[in-house]
């Protein structure tokens, strides 16, 4: 049987960029523009838009939008800043949307059991 190794990657459904890692998911229950979205720890291949307020479901946060840095669509945004005591969790975390990213796959090698 064979194991599959390596993180499991989502990438840009536009273009195959990666850019987020399976583990660093904090939660798959948040909404973007277009429909459920997760919130992630981190982020890798992306450029970010200026910082900007905007009025959320969850009060008033600064965002920056985020882009694949390969295709440059928007995937997302990046909270730099929340303004309630209670959303400061989400401070430096980044909003992928869901119909943004393709599944996550394996990267590595297969291995042999």
């Amino acid at each position: 049987m064979a194991e599959l190794v390596g993180p499991r990657v989502y990438s840009c459904c536009h273009c195959r960029n990666h850019v987020c890692l399976h583990d660093d998911i904090i939660s798959k229950a948040f909404q973007g523009r277009n429909g459920h979205a997760f919130l992630f720890s981190h982020a890798m291949n992306i450029s970010m838009g200026p910082k900007e307020d905007r009025q959320l479901m969850t009060g008033l946060h600064t965002v920056a939008d985020i882009y694949c840095r390969d295709c440059r669509e928007v995937l997302g945004w990046k909270y730099e800043r929340a303004f309630e005591e209670s959303q400061k969790y989400k401070e430096g975390k980044f909003i992928f949307e869901k119909a943004k990213i393709s599944d996550a796959i394996h990267l590595g090698t297969l291995g042999r059991k």
